[in-house]
């Protein structure tokens, strides 16, 4: 039996070609599509797994994040606590160290400097001072004299007497230092020239006087050349009057004071923190309390 096969014409080709093509297209483009959504379906999979991980991630990160900062609050209270405790150490040390240089200074400073001895405390004869400086031949009035004060003191004395110099002002110095036996035998010269009871308005007796403790000086000028009440008519007096206390030093004996009779030419030092006091506060020194005065000894020196 003879197969008789079928005549394509050209335009037969062309439709079963096409139509091949077609299907051909359609598999692939099934294939493609499938193969495409399953690799679609596995990637939001995985996404959704790293997205999941993620926030675990995250919320881990978060959480650290919080214990971090809660940990870092707790560190910064407890910085803060050891700095307040640092602070406090510092302060407590600088007062131990203040008191203890206060200390050292009460027992080096001779407790006597400060006390109202003009009828008041009694010094000893066998009181002397630690130790003394002799004044300058230029500031006496009497140069072939050797006068004498109190080491540490000198130094606030001179630099008032060349103050008062650079201002024009002739302020020379009579007397010093006195000892025990000195104030004696001078007050038994007075008694003698002036009577007991003149000589005990303006002359101390011994271990009673100012001038044993080394900070009491008398002045006077070139022209007077002695202890005088008219000393405080001049110039000298006037400036020892708005100055002196810069310098620590006092008048010990004002008018109307309770102990001796006016005498303007006799200074004490007291250093200058109470000199001061008793300036802008217009007390006297021996109206004051001598607990309050024995605070200033501290600072008899500064």
């Amino acid at each position: 039996m003879k197969i008789k096969i079928p005549h394509f014409t050209t335009k037969d080709k062309i439709i079963i070609t096409g139509t091949i093509a077609f299907f051909i297209g359609i598999n692939y483009w099934a294939y493609y599509t499938t193969n495409l959504y399953t690799e679609l379906k596995d990637t939001r999979s995985e996404f959704a797994v790293s997205t999941s991980t993620l926030n675990t991630t995250i919320k881990e990160l978060e959480e650290k994040l919080a214990d971090s900062k809660k940990e870092n609050e707790n560190l910064s209270d407890v910085l803060s606590d050891e700095q307040k405790k640092t602070v406090e150490l510092e302060r407590e040390r600088r007062r131990n160290e203040k008191k203890i240089n206060t200390l050292t200074k009460l027992t080096t400073i001779d407790p006597e400097l400060l006390k109202k001895y003009s009828k008041v405390y009694f010094l000893s004869e066998n009181y002397v001072p630690a130790k003394l400086d002799t004044i300058g031949t230029n500031f006496l009035v009497d140069p072939t004299k050797d006068i004498q004060i109190l080491d540490g003191v000198s130094s606030y004395l001179i630099d008032m007497l060349e103050d008062a110099k650079r201002a024009g002002v002739d302020l020379k110095v009579l007397s010093g230092y006195r000892s025990f036996d000195y104030q004696k035998t001078l007050k038994s010269q007075y008694k003698v020239v002036y009577g007991a009871g003149t000589a005990n308005q303006f002359s101390a007796e011994q271990g009673y006087s100012e001038h044993q403790l080394g900070t009491a000086v008398d002045f006077t000028t070139t022209a007077l050349r002695s202890a005088e009440t008219t000393f405080d008519q001049t110039a000298a007096y006037a400036w020892l009057a708005k100055n002196a206390y810069k310098y620590g030093f006092i008048i010990s004996y004002p008018k109307g004071n309770l102990y001796y009779q006016y005498e303007p030419w006799h200074w004490r030092f007291v250093g200058v923190d109470l000199a001061e006091d008793m300036h802008d506060d217009g007390k006297q020194f021996y109206e004051l309390d001598q607990r309050d005065i024995d605070e200033y000894l501290v600072k008899f020196f500064d």
